[in-house]
């Protein structure tokens, strides 16, 4: 890699290498099911570039795909993408220093992945979210180094998918990468005994009302499963001991 770039912004990109292994086949799917759904190529790209999340990206297509009403859709991929919300209050800190253009650059580039590197990557440099002004390590380049990484992947895999999406063989099973990447996040989140409750109770949730129209059980799902935490956190689940204590009771 080019050594004139920032270390922190290497560093990112080398940090996102393992992930691509869920990344490109996620995408792929993404780009066929667009097609598959009834989309145009330009279309399922154009989405691909303007909503540019994986989970409420397949919502969506499969929702267009079944002539599914444009407020359902844009409210199906509002909730799917709430946690958004409080990933940029809590990394928003570490960026307070940066322009309000180049906030917004990062927060449309703002992923799962981005989010959970780069909060794992500041919490080994310590609690001051000022390091950057002070002339230290620079956050944004980290930042930038995952998420622009995981862009160009995501868009050239959708990209790809489209195009030679109908000469991928049903017998190779892409959509296994989808629970996959997801499942790669969420095991290291499960750090307490609050987090495991609203794991269980969300996907429990999620599973029983799979039948349920218009993708509702996985909205019902996100919805118990923060309230589930929430619950747990207030009954002072917060650590991993006294979560698996609770879970022998």
């Amino acid at each position: 890699m080019d050594s004139r770039l920032p270390s922190d912004l290497r560093d990112g990109v080398r940090d996102t290498l393992p992930l691509l292994l869920g990344i490109v086949p996620f995408a792929l799917v993404a780009g066929v099911a667009g097609v598959e759904a009834g989309l145009t190529p330009l279309q399922t790209v154009g989405l691909s570039v303007v909503v540019f999340a994986g989970a409420s990206q397949l919502a969506a297509i499969e929702l267009l795909g079944d002539d599914a009403a444009l407020g359902v859709v844009v409210l199906t991929v509002v909730v799917i993408n709430l946690r958004m919300l409080m990933y940029s209050a809590s990394i928003a800190p570490y960026f307070r220093h940066l322009s309000t253009r180049v906030r917004a650059g990062c927060a449309y580039v703002l992923t799962d992945q981005a989010y959970a590197l780069a909060l794992a990557r500041y919490a080994g440099d310590g609690a001051d979210a000022d390091l950057d002004a002070d002339g230290g390590t620079r956050r944004p380049y980290y930042y930038l180094g995952v998420a622009v990484t995981l862009w160009v992947v995501w868009q050239a895999g959708t990209v790809t998918g489209v195009v030679f999406g109908a000469a991928v063989p049903e017998s190779w099973q892409l959509g296994f990468a989808v629970p996959l990447v997801f499942l790669a996040l969420l095991v290291p989140a499960v750090s307490d005994g609050a987090s495991l409750v609203a794991a269980v109770t969300g996907a429990g949730v999620a599973v029983l009302g799979a039948g349920l129209p218009f993708n509702a059980g996985l909205i019902l799902g996100a919805v118990v499963g923060v309230g589930g935490g929430l619950l747990a956190e207030r009954r002072g689940l917060t650590d991993r001991g006294s979560g698996a204590e609770e879970g022998h009771r």
